[in-house]
């Protein structure tokens, strides 16, 4: 297969930025060379690899597994060059940090000004990691601290410790019915448009459990490669639904045209842990201290009250 780091950027941007023009402007090329470098990639891929809904492109089912493939490639190339970098100049190797939820890194601030108080001359380096793959990577010596929820098989192998449990809301427009619902239930799912994050992709293998009620049947459910921002646009523009922990929707309700609910009653939740080695050094186990003092058995922020 023909790809090339270019092709892996090309992919990464236009996820991100879901069009043509918003895309070239972050790479630095001219809109009609990047229309040329996507077809030329789709031709040799022999298939097609976004949707074209308007102006902005969409990654169908081809484009979702390249892109996987793409921003796990990207990652362990910036943090080998990197690496190499800090090799040369003898530095020691930074503490590399982790996410599954890798869209919003708001407690971090608060984080890394007590790492300096507390362990200073410590580098803290946040890696980007498919959703799917922090434990995975924390096994293999890629990172050193993962935050997880979604656990698998490889969970007996790590380290587990309890930082805290966020609400997971359904997000809807203003206008949407659900608006001044109090809280909605399993069968209130059965006539609506769910729209996800890829990480929730049913054609994975394992697939990972939808973040909805035990015997929900959506009308239809689509997954996208797409930024918290784009997928609250979605939402806002239209009768779709999504759901979203408290903690990340929060900061867009008085920003956006939208509406949160409470799933079930008691609310739906999940919990969040530290995932480490099990030989974790002391610099790891001072550094997982110092984000239970911060997060544990709350979330970053507070959460949304319900109505």
């Amino acid at each position: 297969m023909d790809i090339d780091v270019r092709d892996l950027e090309l992919l990464d941007a236009l996820a991100e930025h879901a069009t043509l023009t918003a895309a070239s402007g972050h790479l630095h090329v001219s809109q009609p060379a990047l229309s040329q470098r996507l077809l030329r990639l789709e031709e040799r891929l022999a298939t097609p690899l976004f949707e074209r809904r308007g102006r902005r492109l969409v990654p169908n089912a081809a484009g979702r597994r390249m892109l996987r493939a793409a921003r796990l490639a990207l990652a362990e190339i910036r943090a080998a060059r990197h690496d190499l970098v800090e090799l040369a100049d003898g530095r020691r190797r930074p503490l590399r940090i982790a996410s599954q939820c890798s869209t919003n890194y708001q407690w971090m601030p608060a984080v890394v000004r007590s790492m300096r108080e507390r362990l200073p001359g410590t580098q803290l380096r946040i890696e980007q990691l498919p959703d799917d793959d922090p434990l995975a990577a924390l096994l293999d010596e890629r990172i050193d601290v993962a935050l997880v929820t979604k656990l698998d098989g490889d969970v007996n192998r790590v380290r587990l410790d309890r930082l805290f449990d966020d609400e997971l809301r359904a997000v809807v427009s203003a206008s949407h019915p659900w608006a001044s619902r109090k809280r909605v239930t399993a069968d209130d799912f059965d006539d609506v448009h769910v729209v996800l994050c890829d990480t929730y992709d049913q054609t994975r293998l394992p697939p990972v459990p939808l973040p909805i009620p035990a015997g929900a049947r959506p009308a239809r459910l689509t997954t996208a490669a797409v930024g918290t921002d784009l997928l609250i646009e979605m939402v806002a523009t239209s009768r779709d639904v999504t759901v979203m922990p408290s903690w990340l929707v929060a900061p867009h309700v008085d920003t956006s045209d939208i509406a949160t609910v409470a799933i079930g009653d008691p609310p739906q939740r999940r919990t969040w842990y530290t995932a480490t080695r099990h030989d974790r050094s002391d610099l790891v186990d001072d550094f997982v201290s110092l984000l239970h003092t911060h997060l544990g058995r709350r979330p970053p922020v507070p959460s949304l009250q319900t109505a």
